[in-house]
């Protein structure tokens, strides 16, 4: 996939429909599956978060473009100000003969995420084990899944629970035993096993003994 930064507040990519099957996807069910397309769409952005440093927050100005080899995504990030959206949107040029396009435009007034998402992956098991004797917080929803050889824990924090300081505290936390992982939790469901479905901490501390 290839990520163009237009600038601050426009990132531009090219996906080839070979791609998007590697990924996991069908170039057909992208159109008509609007879960599955998102969830494409959110893979892209975190590498477009990790590449570009461009972060998935407030309003969003998405175009997309059907190519004969893949597919071209224009997004535009807007600011809010006084209640009001502002967006530059770049003027692109219209191809020619207007074959082999499509486009279509999403706006969304809210784009902003209410819950913290982080899909942790572990060097051994024995690094979860650790984790799960060293951190006690059993309120958040866990989920353990094992996915090409390797064990990925899905963290989600509940904004209502947690403030933002406390949600990356504990994060600090859990990373100390993991990384954070670039694969979309999507794909590593869909692909991989489910080990413990919920509450995956509370239950490997119960089923495994710290290590002396």
């Amino acid at each position: 996939m290839e990520i163009e930064r237009i600038n601050d507040s426009t990132v531009k990519f090219f996906i080839t429909y070979k791609d998007i099957e590697s990924r996991g996807f069908d170039r057909d069910e992208i159109w008509y599956n609007r879960e599955r397309g998102e969830e494409l769409f959110f893979e892209m952005m975190n590498e477009a978060n990790d590449r570009e440093d461009f972060e998935l927050e407030g309003p969003l100005w998405i175009q997309v473009h059907a190519l004969e080899k893949g597919l071209e995504i224009v997004v535009t990030r807007g600011q809010i100000s006084d209640g009001n959206v502002k967006l530059e949107i770049p003027v692109t040029q219209e191809d020619g003969d207007g074959q082999g396009q499509e486009s279509s435009m999403m706006t969304e007034d809210d784009f902003l995420e209410e819950s913290l998402e982080i899909v942790i992956g572990f060097a051994d098991f024995e690094d979860i084990i650790d984790l799960s004797h060293n951190f006690f917080i059993d309120d958040i929803n866990n989920t353990l899944v094992h996915f090409e050889g390797t064990y990925y824990l899905h963290v989600v924090f509940n904004d209502e629970t947690y403030s933002e300081d406390e949600q990356d505290d504990m994060l600090s936390q859990m990373l100390e035993y993991g990384y954070e992982s670039d694969l979309s939790i999507y794909r590593i469901m869909e692909y991989g096993k489910v080990i413990i479905d919920s509450n995956a901490l509370t239950v490997v501390r119960e089923q495994f003994p710290k290590r002396a």
